[in-house]
Order: C-alpha cells, then sequence, then structure tokens
C-alpha cells in the first residue's frame, strides 16, 4: 500500500523526469483558458465577440438551478459529498468491468475539469520517460494527473466555483466554448434563463458532443436528453411522474445560429474597429482574441435595430424602384448615359476569383474563360430573403453590381458618442463600410461649409441674393455653375437661408467667390473633415469626396453651439476580471464660435420650414413639438443620394447610392437625395422618438448664451446691400 503514494508523489514531482511535467499550483489555482473579447453596446447588450475559439465565462451564479441540478444529478450525484474523487463510483465501475456489465464511467465532475484544464494546458505535458513506452502508461499517468489536479482544485475552490469552471471549459460543438455561448448559440438564452429540457439537452451533450448534437443528430439528441430527464426524475428533482411524462414528450425547441462577424447587431461597426482594437491591443500587450477583453462602446442597441430596421425598409423598396427603373438595361452607364462595354469583364479582373482563376490557368487560357461562365450552386443576397440558384462568376457579379448600396450613423452632438452605425445592405455578402471607409461626392450636403464660412465672415441667413449664376476664370476657361433644374438662375432675389433651404447651385457659387475657396475649406477642416479638399470654386458644389462619418462630426458642431467633438465609439475597455484597462474621452476643439453655430441651425431649419426647402417632405409628426432641420445632397449624375439630419440632441446622415459612380439613377430626379436617403432618417427618428425608453425626445434647439446678436426675423431686417453690389449685374447675366 504504501507504494501507492509514493508513486502519486513522484508523478507530481515528476521524478527524474520519468512522468512528464506538472503544472505549477499557480497555473492550477488560476487556470487560464482562451477567452473571446466582448463588444457591450452602451445600454448593456452584448455586440458580438473576437474569438479564435467562442468562449465566453459564465460565473456561477449566471447558471439557472436548472442547469446546475441537472449537471450535477446526471453526471456527479455526490458532487457535494466527495472531495474530488468518489471511490463509490470507482467501485461501481470496477464491479461492472469484472461482471462484463459496464455501469458508467467514475470521474466526478472535478476531474473532468482537471481533465479540461490538462488537455488545454500545453504546460502539462506527456513527455517523460515513461509515458514514451506506449499508449497505456500515458493513459495511466495522464489519469495520476488528473487526480492530482483534482485534490488542488477541491482544495483552492469552492464547488460552486468548480461547477462554473467546469461548465466554461467544456465544448459544446461547432466551434462554441463554454455554457454562456452554448446557450446562445442553440436557444439564443443567457444560461440563468436555460429550462429544464435545455438544460438536459445540453449536459447530454457532454458524454460526446457530436453524436447528441441536437443540429447534426437530432434523434440521439432527443433521446440522450430523455435519459437524463429520466436521472431527474429518478433522484426527485422532477417531482411527479405526470411532469416526467410530459416534459419528455416536449420537442426540441432550437433557436440555432452560429456567432460570426455577419450575425447579430452592427456587423459594420465590428469590422472596422477591430483594426483600432488590434493596433490598441498590440500597444497594450493583449490578444484581442483569447484576452477575454470587455469593449464598452458608445452604440445603443435600440437605436442601432431601429437604424438597421430603417435602412432595410427603405432599401427594400428602393431597390424595386430602381431595378424597374433600368428594366431591360444595364444600369452602368458613361458620362453620355450610354451603356459601359466590356463593364463586367473589366470588373471581374479586379476578383479573388478571376485572380485565382489566372494563378491556376494562366490569363489568356480557355480554360479561364470557360471557368468563369461555369454555372455551379450558389446562395446569393436579395431583399427577399436569401436563394439558391445555378450561377457562374460572371452571373454572380453581374447579380451583386445591381444592387444599391446605402450607410448611415447617428450621434450624440453634445458628447460624440456614435449610438448607430449601419454601414451596409448586409455585411455577409457587402464587406465594406459605407460609414467611415467609404468616401463619396457629398453633394450639397458640402454647402453647409459653404453656408457657414459666409455667416462667419458677417453674412446672415436674410441677406438677399439674387438667382445668378457667376462666372468662374479658370486655367481651362470659363465655369458657371448649373442650377439643379438648368440654367443659370432667374434673377429672382433669395434670403441665404431660403436659398440654401432651396439648394440654390447659383447662390451658394456667388458665396464661396465672396469668400473664398481657401476659407471654405478652412471652415469645413475645422468643423471635421479630414479628407483631401481642393479650394477650388466647384468645392461649392461638393465635388471632393468625403465619407459620411466626416460628415456626421462636422454637423454636430453647428448643433453643440460650435465646439467639435471628434466622433467616438469605445469608452472603456477592461480586462477579463472586470479590471477598467484604458478609459476613453471624447476630444474637442472650438470650431466656430456660438453665434455662427446657432445660425447655421437656423439655416438648416429652412429646409423644413422655407416654401420649397428641400426637407418639406418630411412626416408631419417629426415636426410637431419639434425643432429639426436638415440638407439634401445629390451629384450631378444622382450616383450619390446624401441626408444630413439634425435635432436638438442627435446629428444622423445617411447616404445611398451604386457600388460604383457608373451605377445609379437614369434621372437626377429619381436618385436625389430627398427620394434615396432621406426617408432612412426620417425613419429612424421616428422609431427613436416612439421609444420612450431612450433619452432622446422632442424639443427646441438649445440658443447661444449670449443670446442672438441679429434678428432672425427676416421680415424686420433691415436689409444691408452686398458689398459686391450685386445687383449692378445686368440681365444679359440671367441665362
Amino acid at each position: 500500500m504504501i507504494g501507492f503514494p509514493i508513486y502519486i508523489y513522484s508523478v507530481s514531482i515528476d521524478l527524474f523526469g520519468l512522468f512528464g511535467g506538472m503544472p505549477s499550483l499557480k497555473a492550477i489555482e488560476n487556470p487560464e483558458n482562451d477567452l473571446s473579447s466582448e463588444i457591450i453596446s452602451a445600454d448593456g447588450t452584448s455586440l458580438g465577440r473576437y474569438f479564435r475559439y467562442n468562449r465566453s465565462q459564465a460565473s456561477y451564479h449566471d447558471l439557472s438551478p436548472e442547469l446546475v441540478n441537472t449537471l450535477i444529478l446526471s453526471e456527479d450525484h455526490r458532487f457535494y459529498q466527495h472531495s474530488g474523487m468518489d471511490f463509490v463510483a470507482y467501485l461501481r465501475v470496477l464491479s461492472g468491468i469484472l461482471t462484463l456489465n459496464p455501469k458508467g464511467g467514475g470521474s466526478t465532475i472535478t476531474q473532468q475539469l482537471a481533465k479540461n484544464l490538462y488537455t488545454q494546458n500545453p504546460d502539462m505535458g506527456l513527455d517523460g520517460t515513461f509515458s514514451k513506452l506506449g499508449k497505456y502508461p500515458r493513459r495511466v499517468i495522464q489519469k495520476t494527473k488528473e487526480w492530482i489536479i483534482s485534490v488542488y482544485l477541491e482544495r483552492n475552490f469552492t464547488k460552486e466555483e468548480i461547477l462554473a469552471m467546469y461548465l466554461n471549459t467544456t465544448t459544446f460543438g461547432n466551434n462554441t466554448y463554454g455554457i454562456k455561448v452554448a446557450a446562445e448559440t442553440y436557444f439564443n438564452k443567457s444560461p440563468d434563463s436555460l429550462n429544464i429540457q435545455e438544460s438536459a439537452v445540453l449536459v447530454g451533450m457532454l458524454q460526446a458532443v457530436t453524436r447528441f448534437n441536437p443540429v447534426s443528430n437530432p434523434e440521439n439528441s432527443f433521446k440522450k436528453r430523455n435519459e437524463v430527464l429520466a436521472k431527474l426524475f429518478r433522484y426527485g428533482y422532477i417531482k411527479t411522474r405526470e411532469e416526467y411524462d410530459s416534459i419528455k414528450e416536449l420537442p426540441i425547441e432550437l433557436t440555432y445560429k452560429v456567432q460570426n462577424q455577419n450575425e447579430g447587431l452592427a456587423p459594420y461597426f465590428r469590422t472596422v474597429i477591430q483594426n483600432d482594437l488590434m493596433r490598441w491591443c498590440k500597444e497594450n500587450g493583449y490578444d484581442l482574441w483569447d484576452s477575454g477583453l470587455k469593449i464598452y462602446t458608445t452604440i445603443d442597441s435600440r437605436m442601432q435595430r431601429y437604424a438597421e430596421e430603417s435602412m432595410r425598409e427603405h432599401m427594400t423598396y428602393l431597390q424595386k424602384d430602381f431595378a424597374q427603373s433600368w428594366e431591360g438595361r444595364d444600369p452602368w452607364i458613361d458620362d453620355n448615359y450610354a451603356p459601359i462595354k466590356g463593364f463586367l469583364d473589366s470588373r471581374i479582373k479586379q476578383t479573388e476569383t478571376y485572380k485565382s482563376l489566372v494563378a491556376r490557368y494562366g490569363e489568356n487560357s480557355d480554360s479561364l474563360k470557360i471557368m468563369l461562365k461555369l454555372k455551379k450552386p450558389m446562395r446569393v443576397f436579395s431583399w427577399n430573403g436569401e436563394r439558391d440558384t445555378l450561377f457562374s462568376s460572371m452571373d454572380s457579379l453581374n447579380h451583386y453590381k445591381r444592387f444599391l448600396q446605402a450607410g448611415f450613423m447617428s450621434m450624440d452632438a453634445h458628447t460624440g458618442a456614435i449610438k448607430a452605425w449601419v454601414g451596409g445592405i448586409d455585411h455577409k455578402y457587402f464587406k465594406y463600410d459605407h460609414v467611415k471607409q467609404g468616401r463619396r461626392q457629398p453633394g450639397s450636403t458640402f454647402k453647409a461649409f459653404v453656408y457657414g464660412t459666409a455667416i462667419e465672415t458677417g453674412y446672415t441667413p436674410c441677406q438677399r441674393l439674387p438667382d445668378i449664376s457667376p462666372s468662374f476664370d479658370l486655367p481651362s476657361g470659363t465655369w458657371r455653375p448649373l442650377n439643379a433644374e438648368g440654367g443659370y438662375g432667374d434673377g429672382t432675389r433669395y434670403t441665404l437661408r431660403q436659398a440654401m433651404a432651396r439648394s440654390i447651385n447659383s447662390i451658394s457659387a456667388q458665396l464661396i467667390q465672396k469668400v473664398d475657396p481657401v476659407n471654405v475649406v478652412d471652415f469645413a477642416k475645422r468643423t471635421g473633415i479630414t479628407s483631401p479638399l481642393e479650394a477650388v470654386p466647384s468645392l461649392c458644389l461638393g465635388v471632393n469626396d468625403v465619407s459620411l462619418y466626416e460628415l456626421v462630426g462636422a454637423y454636430s458642431a453647428f448643433v453643440n453651439q460650435g465646439i467639435y467633438t471628434i466622433p467616438y465609439y469605445i469608452t472603456r475597455i477592461e480586462d477579463k476580471h472586470g479590471n477598467v484597462i484604458e478609459a476613453f474621452t471624447p476630444k474637442t476643439r472650438q470650431a466656430m464660435n456660438e453665434q455662427t453655430a446657432y445660425k447655421m441651425v437656423y439655416m438648416l431649419q429652412g429646409g423644413i420650414q422655407e416654401e420649397g426647402g428641400t426637407s418639406r417632405g418630411l412626416p408631419r409628426e417629426l415636426k410637431i413639438d419639434n425643432e429639426i432641420g436638415g440638407k439634401t445632397g445629390t451629384t450631378d449624375n444622382a450616383s450619390d443620394g446624401w441626408y444630413m439630419g439634425i435635432s436638438k440632441d442627435l446629428v444622423s446622415g445617411s447616404w445611398v447610392g451604386g457600388d460604383e459612380r457608373s451605377i445609379h439613377y437614369r434621372s437626377w430626379s429619381s436618385g436625389s437625395g430627398g427620394k434615396t436617403a432621406r426617408p432612412i432618417w426620417s425613419n429612424f427618428m421616428m422609431k427613436v422618438y416612439a421609444d420612450a425608453s431612450l433619452p432622446y425626445k422632442k424639443g427646441k434647439f438649445k440658443t447661444p448664451d449670449s443670446g442672438i446678436d441679429i434678428t432672425l426675423d427676416c421680415e424686420q431686417y433691415e436689409v444691408v446691400e452686398d458689398p459686391e453690389n450685386t445687383e449692378s449685374w445686368s440681365q444679359d447675366d440671367i441665362r
């Protein structure tokens, strides 16, 4: 008998290197698992995870009583009576072996936890001399180490901690590790909400994950679940035969969804911030994929859901309208509205499929052409849901190039916190983000910076200018911008507020001529536009590409009394123990004085309030007891439609356009921002205001603390002649 303790001690210290290393006591007391890093919304909802192995920790208090009791009664009903090893169970196993009547395994939950930690810990190697003698010695030594680890676990952890650790270190198949992720994956629940039959399904999988998987082997899973339920009845947890008979007849009701970056809320947001997080992790010594970080964001899950719903609802309609407008024709056209020859042939060369086939067959081979046109089973996106079809690579490209794309972002104007981010119409099929990654011509939404520069210079919202397009002498010749409806203006005099509300090109061109494009660039940069801007006259029409992210941030400076806040989306990062590693605060700067900012808010309200304003078509419900403003934007060929909307607290923007600039509506009016982009904003705001749980309510914009330094009542405004004396222009200038 003395030999057994000596053997145990020899294994524990790896005597003469015969048995292979044992983990240190510290490693056992602090078991390390690869843990996914979780992204959490401002209102406490999980938005998703970054993981190599999809694992997330749950504490004992996160487990439902049904789950705990199901696990114990099924796997180790004397769990609370033993100290890691159940000698009664060992005798039962030995009896079964001797009588050739197996009666189940003898491993306790603690031993199973030890095994999980053993197999997942590279420090617990089997590299000793004895371990190289064969399978049986290896198994004996491994089992011995599990016993030793079990004793350590029982000494250093409570029973409750051991239960939670075991469930956290167990795999449930389909890249699902730990009970928290398993509950979410199979039942779309947290572990504290699992009922008896759901707990029995998951506990049953512990015996053989693949054989008893409810997705791949539903019949086996059903039988195993009922075996587990039978144990619960036998041990009295299920009180009556009637209850047991009732539960065991219930079908397994799954809500199965494998977690990945295409699923759940804010997939574009999660993908975009991944690069920021990886950079942060590299600088701070963490691994995003297995450090178990908690990343707290500014995104509000309710507002994010409303944004995604608003885009889906409108884009479903818009895509149908777009397809009908091009029925029988291809939507990729040149500047003369003629079909672009060889469009798909040129675009297929940009795909990974083409590059892969070229590497295999050669660029000019017949095999390449055959493979590109070879039809194969394929699942494709549609607004009526995914559909299975037979498509070649060329068919697929032709299919996807016909879809309109979109982007939407909403931000708290006073804090800089981004509340909703929708980068595209479907992350699974369209990866490109149209909030921060994409840049397109902003059209007339850029006029806000032209008017802002003029207001800052001394112009007022009530000042009047004639609708006459000025001339610009350029190296390439004379340039005069046309108005949206064509022509160079009819000479009608408009206040600046009316002109901006109607988006009259001729008057924004006059302003940029008077204030100088260089000053407009400076103003735009101060308010947050970081993309390159050319100080040229055509800047007044929004010809330089910018991102939706930049525009929303810049418009927020108007609402926030002239203070620009860099839009931000991460508030703090915690380690796996809940310690705050870093907290993030918004960065601000004074972009303009509060007088200029408020006048621009008043100007933007003109789109709703002035006759002919491009925001007049907004729903009446949005306007009741509420001050809002907005600006549409449409590029010359209607390849980009924009809408920037402001309320007293929120600034939000939407963009709609083709995958490429050559893909657009056949007419400017059909593709205008008022039709394509504005409804997304209005639908979103209606949903936000309807949710009483959100802090964003209707109300009035804040006025400057010092009061308004001019009258905004244009009927009472004293007309001051423009220093350039525009009235001296002759009728010959009006064409």
